[in-house]
């Protein structure tokens, strides 16, 4: 970076002030006010020293994009405004560069933002390290991580939508590259309590919810549950829905962390069972019964939920009912089995909850870690991140709130000292004379709590331990009497007489005055949440289930390695637990963040100062200012320092050539800073009161606005020289181009008068020789038409008498040519349509071309028949011919033949070809049948028809009968006559046979048909198209004779009157006359 480049300080441009040392005056109320100030401008980051406070903005912020991680990546801690980043950052370098450990401590009240706090500080971390595919999969997993373990340990609470209700310590491993290798989670007192019951307007653990949100109908069916919360005894119905919060999404995000975390598919199905299982253990509850000898005993209410658990996790039914209903006590070689009451058994079934829930969110930390650890075994760089509850001061504080405020004394603890041992080796490093600081040191509220003889959890562990009888009370009385003249122990019951008269210190409740204030301790429950007691009927029991996971989870339970031995408190543990994370951050350097809710209604822009200055005292923020203020509040390194300063001395300014420090000495001396106010170490300048910080600032402020002033002077006056040159070059440019544009005006002008001068003359002469012209072309055409006209009068003269013997004939001949000529033009452009139907034509225009009128409209109906046929195919040909034989046998004649034109001769109606039921008939005829139909043959006995098939081919015609295609009659046409046919619109017809042939024995037939006209037709052709026979004759008559074998019959056709109907009747009237009734048309 170059050292004119613009760099945004920490001092510049502040909203209140950015490191809370170089606040003047110091006291509580500026402290919250320069809070308040900065939160309401959207500043949530204020440092003390190295030591980060993040308010809580509940709202989403444009400070964490990927430009902001360049902006801080690779910068001075105090070079930028205070920001996360910033620290992580600085954490990050110490421990790539300089091969330090270091650890991050997350503190705060729930809601203050730890968790996000966090997640932060890892994405940092995550995008400032190396790339590379495997370097992106440990990174993925270790965010991954997060998820998992919020689904599991968090839950809604009244101060926070996604609180978390465990301590996370994670040490994340890097190569000496930078590059994260793995890591190791440890989880510190989960607060299983809650699996049982929650608060007013809290919830059970996230998971619950995302499972029967999120889960699909058929998982749902597998783990035998229901989606309605309301069906569940553990899960609290007043909050079970939170605004903002999608439990369905959620769980499928959790799904695919845990599967990228490296979860396998069946290591899912068994945790989502215990989940299941737990709901199922709420929902359990019992009944009294009693027994002969006095005593009550429990019994399951319902089974079906029973059952259900017992399939899931795969135990007997009856051995987990019998757990629940009796309690095996072993001492020695010893067995007494006791009775259960309905109280006892609801305490074991919770204490089972609990139990199964808190066990499972071990293994699951168990098994992240399994899938997050370093491959490697080399030397690995560490950087651990504390996320832990902060103090906690409520209404009602119970056993959880005072372990909780004991790992915070801890924190306090090392807090101080870590501050203090950094300070000291700073000033050592630096050359600077070392003062001791006065300070609070609370290891005397640490030893109250954990001197292994006297401390309370000591006391605590002894009670429980105790044989006889055990409760609260005796706890509390043991207390009063150790603990009495202790001065941050209080109890009304102490022998301490000053508390006696304590109306604000209840009979059942002690009080500690912890370092951030004095905590009211509830001592209900303190016996039983220390011993955390699961009988062993109980594990037992577990470990006899089938589940994959139940032998991991209760290996107390294995009848081969029973243990008499009582488990460790959980006093105890928590205790053992604090001391090794103790023991693991003073092997680090500490980087501290300090979270801080702004209001309890989880709005943004809500700062309320009561709440703010509650969590500033239990943080001890305002002791970490006092112990940073001791020495010296302000240093920086000689090199920015002159940097930022250099301009308030004549000497320094605007280069110094020397070394920083010589560069600071003289700037200071200038400056008149009395000496006590500043001290010179071995890099830095060491500035003990704010006041001449803010002194240097002012200066500086001036001093930038004097100079700011200069260089607009000067930037002015190089900006009115560099317009003045302007505007004078332009002139010479603007002068120089009008010159131009004149003088090319001027000659425009010039040649524009030359040009008209020239056009003036030119038209003259122009106008001149067209006069000549013309002068002379009227004597030409004078001559001519002289010569013209004598010429005319010399021809006429000479054939005068030969014109007027023709000029009649040559005129006439004339006219005529031109008549026909415009005639004939006339009738090309009225010419009809080619259609020969067409029988429209031009009318003729003159009486003498009458003949000529009528011969041409002939020829043209010729020609256009003549194209018309020529289109014809030999098929459609042969149908038109049968139609114009048709026309000249029946046209004006028969009264049926007009209805037949528009039909087709399709002539085999009966498709006797390809139809089965004439195959016999088919098989007999021996040549092409060219009419195939059903006609009806008259009987002379009564006139009526019976069906006969009439078949047609070149030489004879047949008939048969339709049912059994018999032949009746096959006739030769040679030996057919003539046809008789009617006038009327009747279908009879006679065929007469030739007197003396074979086929006239029996008679002619009279037949009808509705095809009357193409039968006849086709009839008429076939006896036409043969030469050797004559031509079959067709007589049209109303009444002709018929012969029925030797008699003659008279047929006979008249007119139907209207009350006969529109059917043909056919009736006789005596051996010689059959009538026919034809309906009038």
């Amino acid at each position: 970076m170059s050292k004119m480049e613009v760099k945004t300080s920490l001092l510049d441009n502040m909203i209140g002030v950015g490191d809370m040392v170089l606040l003047e005056p110091l006291s509580e109320e500026t402290f919250i006010g320069n809070l308040r100030k900065r939160f309401e401008h959207n500043e949530i980051y204020t440092y003390i020293g190295s030591v980060v406070i993040s308010m809580n903005p509940y709202k989403s912020l444009p400070i964490y994009t990927a430009d902001k991680v360049e902006e801080y990546r690779n910068r001075n801690f105090y070079e930028l405004s205070p920001h996360i980043y910033a620290l992580a950052d600085e954490a990050y370098r110490s421990l790539r560069d300089q091969d330090k450990d270091q650890c991050i401590l997350i503190t705060g009240e729930s809601g203050a933002g730890k968790t996000e706090a966090s997640k932060l500080v890892m994405s940092y971390v995550a995008a400032v390290c190396g790339k590379g595919q495997e370097v992106n999969k440990v990174k993925e997993q270790l965010l991954q991580s997060n998820p998992v373990l919020e689904a599991f340990g968090n839950a809604k609470t009244v101060r926070n939508d996604n609180s978390s209700r465990f301590g996370k310590y994670m040490d994340i491993e890097f190569d000496f590259k930078g590059d994260p290798l793995g890591g190791v989670i440890s989880n510190y007192l989960l607060e299983k309590s809650r699996v049982v019951k929650q608060p007013r307007g809290e919830r059970n653990f996230h998971i619950f919810y995302q499972l029967l949100s999120g889960a699909s109908d058929d998982t749902l069916k597998k783990l035998k549950l229901d989606r309605d919360f309301s069906k569940y005894n553990y899960l609290s119905l007043d909050s079970a829905t939170v605004n903002g919060l999608d439990d369905a999404a959620n769980f499928r995000t959790v799904r695919n962390a845990m599967q990228i975390v490296g979860f396998m598919e069946d290591e899912l199905q068994s945790v989502m069972e215990l989940v299941a299982a737990v709901l199922k253990l709420g929902n359990i509850e019992f009944k009294p019964e009693s027994r002969v000898n006095g005593f009550d005993e429990s019994r399951v209410k319902d089974k079906n939920d029973l059952k259900e658990m017992c399939e899931l996790l795969g135990i007997e039914q009856s051995v987990l009912e019998r757990a629940f209903s009796y309690r095996t006590v072993e001492a020695k070689m010893e067995k007494v089995s006791t009775t259960l009451n309905v109280a006892q058994a609801y305490y074991a079934r919770d204490a089972l909850a609990k139990n199964l829930y808190s066990r499972m969110f071990s293994w699951l930390v168990t098994r992240i870690n399994e899938s997050i650890k370093a491959q490697t075994k080399s030397r690995k760089k560490v950087m651990g991140v504390l996320d832990i509850y902060g103090f906690e001061i409520f209404e009602d504080n119970s056993f959880e709130q005072f372990i909780i405020n004991y790992c915070n004394e801890k924190l306090q603890q090392i807090f101080i000292e870590l501050t203090l041992r950094e300070e000291q080796e700073e000033y050592v490093r630096e050359g600077i004379e070392w003062t001791n600081i006065e300070y609070f040191n609370n290891a005397i509220i640490c030893d109250l709590i954990e001197n292994n003889q006297n401390g309370i959890l000591a006391m605590l562990d002894e009670e429980c331990l105790r044989p006889g009888t055990v409760t609260d009370e005796t706890f509390l009385d043991k207390l009063n009497t150790i603990c009495a003249e202790h001065q941050h122990f209080e109890s009304r019951l102490s022998k301490n007489s000053k508390f006696l008269t304590d109306h604000s210190l209840p009979h059942s409740c002690f009080r500690i005055q912890h370092y951030a204030g004095k905590v009211l301790y509830r001592v209900e429950g303190f016996v039983d949440k220390n011993n955390d007691l699961l009988y062993r009927d109980l594990s037992q029991a577990m470990y006899k289930a089938n589940h994959s996971l139940m032998k991991l989870l209760f290996p107390e339970g294995n009848p081969a390695k029973v243990n008499l031995k009582r488990p460790p408190t959980a006093g105890f543990q928590f205790k053992a637990s604090v001391g090794t994370l103790m023991k693991n951050l003073q092997t680090k350097n500490p980087n501290y963040i300090r979270c801080i809710k702004p209001n309890d209604k989880k709005a943004s822009q809500v700062f309320t100062d009561s709440l703010v200055c509650h969590q500033v005292r239990y943080l001890g923020l305002m002791e970490n200012v006092r112990v940073r203020r001791a020495g010296y509040a302000f240093r920086q390194a000689y090199e920015p320092c002159l940097e930022r300063y250099k301009m308030l001395c004549k000497q320094t300014w605007p280069h110094w050539k020397g070394p920083a420090r010589e560069g600071v000495e003289v700037l200071l001396k200038g400056l008149e800073v009395p000496e006590e106010e500043f001290a010179y170490g071995r890099s830095k300048i060491f500035i003990r009161n704010p006041r001449t910080l803010f002194f240097l600032e002012e200066k500086r402020r001036q001093c930038l606005e004097d100079l700011a002033t200069l260089i607009q002077k000067i930037y002015r006056g190089w900006k009115c020289r560099t317009h003045f040159l302007l505007l004078k070059k332009s002139q010479v440019v603007v002068s120089a181009w009008y010159r131009r544009y004149a003088q090319q005006q001027k000659y425009k002008k010039i040649k524009s008068s030359s040009i008209v001068v020239q056009s003036f003359i030119r038209g003259w002469k122009a106008r001149k020789i067209l006069r000549e012209l013309k002068y002379q072309k009227r004597c030409k055409e004078a001559v001519t038409t002289i010569s013209a006209y004598w010429h005319g009068t010399q021809v006429r003269r000479e054939y005068r008498k030969f014109f007027r013997a023709n000029a009649g004939k040559k005129i006439y001949e004339f006219t005529i040519q031109k008549i026909m000529q415009k005639y004939f033009l006339g009738l090309k452009n009225t010419m009809p349509s080619m259609s020969p139907i067409d029988k429209t034509w031009p009318a003729r225009p003159y009486l003498f071309l009458d003949g000529t009128h009528q011969e041409l409209r002939r020829i043209f109906h010729l020609w256009r028949c003549k194209k018309y046929r020529s289109q014809f195919t030999e098929e459609k040909k042969a149908i038109y011919e049968e139609k114009l034989e048709a026309s000249k046998i029946f046209k004006d004649k028969k009264a049926l033949y007009p209805s037949s034109v528009g039909q087709p001769f399709k002539g085999d109606y009966l498709e006797i070809n390809k139809n089965p039921k004439y195959q016999k008939l088919n098989s007999v005829m021996d040549e092409k049948v060219l009419l195939a139909d059903v006609v009806n043959k008259i009987n002379r006995a009564n006139g009526k028809g019976a069906p006969r098939i009439f078949l047609l081919t070149k030489k004879k015609f047949v008939l048969a009968d339709q049912k059994t295609g018999q032949v009746k009659a096959s006739v030769p046409l040679p030996d057919l006559n003539s046809v008789s046919v009617s006038t009327q619109s009747d279908g009879f017809f006679a065929l007469k046979l030739k007197e003396g042939t074979p086929s006239a024995a029996k008679g002619d037939f009279l037949l009808s048909s509705d095809r009357l006209i193409e039968i006849i037709t086709k009839l008429h052709r076939t006896g036409a198209a043969s030469a050797e026979r004559e031509t079959i004759g067709v007589d049209i008559s109303d009444e002709f004779l018929v012969q029925f074998k030797q008699d003659k019959v008279c047929v006979k056709f008249i007119q139907a009157g209207p009350k006969n109907g529109n059917s043909v009747a056919c009736k006789r009237k005596n051996n010689r006359l059959l009538e026919v009734s034809v309906p009038s048309p």
